[in-house]
């Protein structure tokens, strides 16, 4: 605050010398406006008391007025719902602490710590249990066998033989599968030393069958194998009324797949062939059929010398053994010996001792791939599905038989047409 010389005068004559004046003989103030007074005397040591001088305070900055901004007014919010308000949350949950069970605090991550730089860890091996091992091994093995065994499939089919063998008409579709299963006489690819062997004979060509038979695999239940004797007397389209066998001479496979079709109203799906050299060489490969002979048997013309008993034939035993006639019922008895050998043939190919044995199963299939003519359709799967069905058992028996007759082409097999026509039409 300033003062004017009149003041000052007054203040001075009103103060006296008890206050601190300036150079210029004004009373010095401190920051709160008020007068500074001196010191008392003997508060400081010595005779002579110099005054303290004022300590100067630098001016006050004002700092310059900047001019206002306008105020931007917040947005309006919406007003918050009573139940919404923390008090009133905490309020509830109070209330209704009964209804809210503590939860558990779920626990804190643990953080493995990080090893220090240029540390290697060291890695623990994992332990396997045996039983996983054996498995794991056990699940090598078992993939090491489905391949090779696709891979001798594949093989296998591309050594069979096929041929046309369905005609051009047809019977109507019928139930189930139906297999035609052919034993050729033929001795082709034979050479004079295997028809000694196997006591076949000397005239070489297309020749007949000595084995006809219907395999029926329904849909469900046991598959039914039809013998039908060679010298059955039927309807040989195009060449009249003959023994069964001689539609194979005439027209090969395809005029006895229609000839069977019209005999029996039944629709052929599949047809199989089989020689026999072929027949003896399954048999070997296979390591020969366990068969129990019912009475003796000597037959210079099929080579064969057996007594009665089970025991195991071998190749050409065997074959012998499924073509002679040289029994009281003749051709009658050769189609049940037929049957019977047929049946134990499949169960030695499919026991677990010629599956597990790789020579077993390596020359079975060999021998089976390049003996077997099937038509033109078939696969090998085809015939390992004729070996499952026969495997799960099966129902034999012959067509029912009315008596003999002689005719122009022969001594011939006259069915029972009745009997016959009733065993039909329960497989269609």
């Amino acid at each position: 605050m300033n003062y004017s010389g009149r003041d000052h005068d007054r203040e001075s004559r009103r103060a006296g010398d008890d206050f601190v004046r300036g150079a210029d003989g004004r009373i010095l103030k401190d920051r709160y406006g008020r007068p500074i007074r001196k010191r008392p005397a003997g508060s400081r040591s010595g005779d002579q008391q110099r005054a303290t001088p004022p300590r100067q305070t630098p001016p006050r900055q004002v700092p310059p007025v900047q001019p206002q901004q306008p105020q931007q007014q917040p947005p309006r919010q919406a007003p918050v719902p009573a139940y919404a308000q923390p008090h009133y949350q905490q309020q509830y949950r109070q209330e209704h602490r009964q209804d809210y069970p503590p939860q558990p605090e779920a626990p804190r991550r643990y953080r493995v710590p990080a090893p220090p730089e240029g540390h290697r860890p060291h890695r623990r091996r994992k332990r396997t249990s045996p039983v996983k091992d054996c498995l794991g091994c056990a699940g090598w093995v078992l993939a090491i066998v489905v391949i090779a065994s696709l891979v001798l499939m594949l093989w296998a089919d591309t050594r069979l033989t096929r041929v046309e063998a369905m005609p051009a008409q047809q019977v109507a579709k019928t139930a189930g599968t139906n297999w035609l299963l052919v034993g050729s006489d033929s001795r082709q690819g034979l050479t004079e030393e295997q028809q000694a062997e196997l006591g076949t004979g000397g005239d070489v060509g297309v020749g007949r069958t000595d084995t006809i038979m219907l395999l029926h695999i329904p849909s469900s239940g046991k598959a039914q194998l039809l013998s039908i004797p060679r010298d059955s007397y039927v309807s040989v389209p195009g060449f009249g009324q003959d023994k069964v066998n001689a539609a194979f001479t005439y027209g090969g496979p395809q005029l006895l797949t229609e000839t069977v079709e019209g005999a029996t109203g039944l629709h052929i799906d599949h047809y199989a062939e089989i020689g026999m050299g072929g027949l003896a060489n399954v048999v070997d490969s296979v390591g020969g059929v366990d068969i129990c002979v019912a009475e003796p048997i000597n037959d210079p013309l099929a080579n064969l010398d057996v007594q009665p008993g089970c025991q195991k034939l071998d190749g050409p035993t065997a074959l012998g053994y499924v073509r002679t006639r040289a029994t009281a019922m003749g051709d009658l008895d050769r189609v049940a010996r037929q049957r019977e050998f047929f049946a134990a043939l499949l169960d030695k190919i499919t026991s677990p001792a010629t599956l597990i044995n790789p020579f077993r199963a390596v020359s079975l299939v060999n021998h089976t791939a390049s003996s077997f003519i099937v038509g033109e359709d078939e696969h090998v799967w085809h015939l390992a599905r004729v070996a499952l069905a026969m495997g799960t058992g099966v129902e034999t028996q012959t067509i029912p038989i009315g008596g003999f007759m002689d005719t122009e082409v022969g001594n011939v097999v006259l069915w029972d047409d009745a009997q016959a026509q009733q065993l039909f039409d329960s497989l269609r």
